[in-house]
């Protein structure tokens, strides 16, 4: 019963990390394209730069 326990939390636990990272992998992907976007998009005078930092 111990071993079968061990395995289900392993297997969730392996779930839960495999669904962040996949979230996260979405959460970069958006923050690419908009960078991109705002790289594509940027003023042209001044510095150049679109962003304040």
């Amino acid at each position: 019963m111990v071993p079968l326990l061990l395995v289900l939390l392993l297997v969730l636990i392996l779930f839960g990390a495999g669904f962040a990272l996949n979230a996260l992998w979405w959460v970069a992907v958006v923050v690419l394209v908009l960078w991109l976007l705002g790289f594509v998009a940027r003023p042209k005078g001044g510095s150049g730069r679109w962003y304040r930092w």
